[in-house]
């Protein structure tokens, strides 16, 4: 039995998908036709003869995989070291079958410099538990041997011949290489001798013509590799390559979708008490005055201990009337859920309807009328989540807040650590500064905010930046080397805001001060947001001025007025688009297209591009604004309710083409989460 049961679980082992040293799923070089887990985020590090290979990857959807790579070649064509940028993407368009094989299709360098640029069709076949098969074609960079004439030739002559790629400044989509030129085969077994280990090998149809024979002597297109798991998420790679090269990777994966902390480590819920519970005091309450102000007091208390800020209370007959602001948890349906378990134990007996209307800035942005009575009868039941929402009513509120004369003013601060990376500098591709950052935020009254934010380095490098930028627009973002060099200590920002809600569907905002580390000004927004509806439209403009390096209280003479239109999507599944279109701090016109997706527990993954009428040439490395943008939240760490996290923009290059205000407090973002939507989505939570 000692022996019987190891050889039974490795009886039961899947060949796992791994990155390729291309950080996309994959063989050893080449891909395979598998995915990855959906909502996947993984990092991986290769190396070999001189190439270092550094990629993030993130799985899009169950089907779809892009990845951003970062690549350093020593002794490139026998000449100096390239840093180069690239994306990927990968689609899986046939799922296995008992007798069909998944094919997936795939672009490699579809957006950089092009020295990766390739494109293959691919199928990949189990044979049993542990083996698994793999056979493709491809085109560019996957034609290096072997190659011969494309299939796709017979559709039309234009496929025959690949086009030379225009590297110019590097950024730029060359689709009329796509498939063109000639073709070669290539192909790889794998099997998982283990849970943990899987042997590959593969036929490479690479040539490696930028680095062989520079860097390494290619004397077979045979590979052999060996992958072993550390612990879930962690694979350590080892490579025998081209017959005389040693190889290894290290690859880190996580899954938004799974928290390192299980639910538990917050506070449980305090309990629906019943009426038939409530004591004869409760039920004359609300004929005394100084009970009133009393329960009142008893509540806010109440909601506090919930991380939940009592915003406006009223009573009106048999209705109670609640506003409430949620400070700690990611889902506004949580903060409701709980809100109405505390009314339920706080309200008198004659009390049967709980309105609860969610606030942000001292703007009412839903309300929703929950039934006592459901409360109480659907606490326990099994289906209470959907139940009790489809009880629930929605909409969108009338009027303005009636705050409680305590919660204003109120002034708040915060002490904590800051980390502000630099990425893909030529001269260092890593740089980064750490800190302290102070945060002081003064509320005087409903809708206004003042805040303010300074930081102080404790150690980091981005003051060795010294690169001086040779963009011939207005350096309204090349510059920020010297920013960061001369802003010590910084004031980052410190602006006063004011929130309105001027229509039943309508917010504004308008900031006044130093709204950004390079701009001052003012900067004025409306959004018009239906609480039911996926789609909102909005319009911000600004008159702004450039900030003096040292970040401080002076300004430079570069002045702008900018502006955008803009039109958002809730497409469902956590997906979201964003389209802005207007006027850029370069004077630039043109149009901004994001798309984030959103999961439950807080993280965002999402990409952006920029074009203006900025030509690629002017705009210069890169061609145009890009890139991606992560938040990771702290509470997927914790496991404690926490609304913040950490948030980081990653440019593959930074220049002044297709630049934007970084105003705070956008309304899009305080306003969406807020309403029906999310609330429906989130309702999961309602009860915990």
């Amino acid at each position: 039995m000692a022996v019987a049961a190891p050889v039974a679980a490795i009886a039961e082992t899947e060949v796992s998908t791994s990155y390729n040293s291309y950080g996309y799923p994959g063989l050893i070089d080449m891909p395979v036709a598998t995915s990855r887990p959906d909502g996947e985020l993984a990092f991986s590090s290769s190396y070999f003869a001189g190439q270092t290979r550094n990629t993030l990857t993130f799985q899009i959807t169950p089907r779809l995989s892009g990845s951003f790579r970062y690549s350093i070649i020593d002794n490139n064509r026998g000449g100096t070291t390239l840093y180069d940028r690239s994306f990927s993407l990968h689609y899986r368009f046939i799922d296995e079958s008992h007798l069909r094989p998944s094919v997936a299709v795939g672009l490699n360098d579809f957006l950089g410099t092009g020295v990766y640029s390739s494109e293959y069709v691919v199928a990949t076949k189990s044979v049993g538990k542990r083996l698994r098969f793999s056979l493709g074609m491809g085109w560019g960079r996957l034609a290096g041997t072997g190659s011969f004439k494309n299939p796709l030739s017979v559709l039309s002559d234009k496929f025959e011949t690949r086009p030379n790629r225009n590297f110019g400044v590097g950024g730029t989509v060359q689709s009329a290489q796509f498939f063109r030129g000639d073709v070669a085969l290539f192909g790889g077994i794998e099997w998982q001798a283990t849970d943990r280990l899987k042997l590959t090998a593969e036929y490479s149809s690479d040539a490696y013509p930028n680095e062989a024979p520079f860097n390494f002597s290619r004397d077979s297109q045979l590979n052999f590799g060996a992958s072993y798991m550390i612990r879930p998420g962690i694979d350590l790679s080892l490579r025998y390559l081209y017959g005389n090269e040693i190889g290894f990777q290290i690859t880190a994966a996580l899954n938004p979708k799974h928290p390192t902390n299980k639910s538990g480590l917050e506070p449980a819920p305090p309990p629906v008490l019943p009426r038939s519970a409530l004591s004869a005091a409760q039920l004359s309450w609300p004929s005394m005055k100084e009970g009133r102000s009393a329960r009142r007091t008893s509540l806010s208390n109440a909601l506090a201990k919930q991380g939940i800020r009592l915003h406006g209370f009223r009573l009106e007959g048999s209705v109670a009337n609640v506003e409430i602001e949620n400070t700690a948890y990611l889902l506004e349906a949580q903060a409701v859920g709980r809100t109405a378990r505390v009314l339920s134990r706080r309200m008198p007996a004659n009390v049967d309807t709980f309105i609860i209307a969610v606030v942000t800035s001292g703007m009412r942005v839903s309300e929703l009328r929950i039934r006592r009575t459901d409360m109480e009868t659907l606490e326990h039941d099994l289906e209470a989540s959907w139940k009790s929402f489809a009880r629930s009513t929605i909409t969108s509120p009338v009027g303005m807040s009636q705050p409680i004369p305590e919660r204003y003013p109120r002034f708040s601060w915060n002490l904590k650590p800051y980390l502000e990376p630099s990425l893909f500098d030529p001269d260092n591709p890593f740089r980064a500064d750490f800190g302290a950052q102070l945060d002081a935020s003064f509320e005087p009254s409903p809708g206004w905010e003042i805040t303010g934010s300074v930081r102080k380095k404790i150690i980091g490098n981005l003051d060795d930046a010294t690169r001086v930028s040779n963009s011939i627009l207005p350096h309204v973002r090349s510059d920020a080397n010297i920013y960061a060099r001369e802003g010590d200590p910084a004031l980052t920002n410190l602006t006063a805001a004011y929130y309105f809600k001027p229509g039943q569907n309508v917010y504004g905002r308008v900031t006044v001060g130093y709204l950004e580390p390079m701009y001052g000004g003012i900067s004025t927004e409306l959004l018009w947001k239906p609480n039911t509806s996926p789609f909102a439209f909005g319009i911000e403009t600004n008159y702004v001025k450039q900030r003096d390096y040292d970040q401080l209280f002076g300004f430079r003479s570069y002045e702008i007025a900018t502006g955008h239109v803009s039109a958002y999507w809730d497409m469902g599944n956590g997906f979201h688009t964003q389209l802005d279109a207007g006027r850029y701090l370069a004077g630039d016109w043109g149009a901004t297209l994001s798309v984030d997706r959103e999961f439950k527990n807080g993280w965002k993954i999402g990409a952006f591009a920029t074009l203006t009428d900025v030509p690629f040439s002017t705009f210069g490395e890169g061609s145009f604004d890009k890139g991606l943008r992560i938040t990771i939240p702290i509470s997927w760490l914790t496991g404690e309710p926490n609304k913040t996290g950490y948030s980081t923009t990653i440019r593959p290059v930074t220049r002044d083409g297709g630049a934007r205000v970084d105003v705070g407090g956008r309304l899009y973002e305080k306003v969406r989460p807020l309403q029906k939507p999310a609330l429906q989505d989130g309702w999961g939570k309602f009860w915990r």
